[in-house]
């Protein structure tokens, strides 16, 4: 297996060439500096209009960067030769909204009625604050950033419903304004924050016991910053509980051809 270390320098066809070969199934944090990374839902074509209209009602949590053809695996408006199937380091398979079987490639279990929604993600951003100075502690530690169900609701379309999921990151206090300004930049990548400051008014009890990903330390000096999630598809996926659907493992995410700071996701690599 390739290690993250050896991950980090490569370029952005690399890194995916090395997903596609089943050789490296991690985070995809600090991966590919300069394009957009995205989360995944795959739902039956039944669910799909209801689900898009989730995200168009949810633009933070679900920032909507490309839906491809139906049964079509390639996504020609996110890059050249990019097959869902295999070009992302982990998925996971819910059956009736339960996690069912968590996999490395979905040659086996893809089906002609499903339409892939990727939306974007704020490891996009990270790459623009970590080159402003602004250290991000999961990436320098190899671990996967904490996510957290909050309290702020999201708006229902049809099935779809719940709570937005958020990911923390502890930023310098010096530094926290530059981060809000940063990574707002990016509205294909959650954008701004939600919150800064106390966890308990998002509703987190225990900052030091994630949902998802794995503890960050509570440095003196730190502070909490909250972005919207595109983990917050899964929790919307449990509510609806469809019969299939697959999503990414979190923190493990799709590297794109689309530039970070795109300001359209409707690119056309054909």
């Amino acid at each position: 297996m390739t290690s993250y270390v050896s991950m980090k320098t490569m370029t952005r066809d690399a890194v995916r060439a090395e997903i596609r070969a089943g050789r490296y199934a991690k985070h995809t944090a600090g991966l590919a500096p300069g394009v957009l990374q995205s989360n995944l839902a795959i739902l039956p074509e039944t669910h799909a209009l209801d689900f898009m209209r989730f995200c168009q009602r949810n633009p933070k949590p679900c920032p909507l960067s490309a839906v491809s053809d139906t049964g079509n695996p390639m996504m020609f408006t996110l890059g050249r030769d990019i097959d869902i199937r295999t070009d992302v380091p982990g998925y996971n398979i819910y059956r009736h909204g339960k996690l069912s079987e968590t996999v490395t490639d979905l040659s086996q279990h893809w089906r002609d009625d499903l339409v892939v929604f990727a939306l974007g993600c704020s490891f996009t951003f990270e790459h623009a604050l970590m080159r402003a100075g602004i250290p991000l502690w999961h990436i320098e530690n190899d671990t996967t950033v904490p996510m957290f169900r909050s309290n702020i609701e999201t708006v229902p379309a049809g099935p779809f419903g719940g709570r937005t999921v958020v990911s923390m990151r502890m930023i310098p206090e010096a530094q926290v304004d530059l981060a809000r300004e940063i990574s707002a930049r990016y509205p294909l990548a959650h954008g701004g924050p939600v919150h800064v400051g106390d966890p308990a008014a998002l509703g987190i009890d225990d900052p030091a016991n994630p949902d998802w990903g794995d503890p960050l330390p509570m440095g003196a000096g730190m502070v909490p910053v909250f972005w919207a999630c595109g983990v917050t598809p899964q929790v919307a996926i449990e509510r609806a509980a469809p019969a299939f659907c697959i999503t990414h493992v979190p923190g493990r995410m799709l590297i794109t051809d689309v530039p970070e700071d795109a300001e359209t996701p409707i690119l056309n690599f054909q």
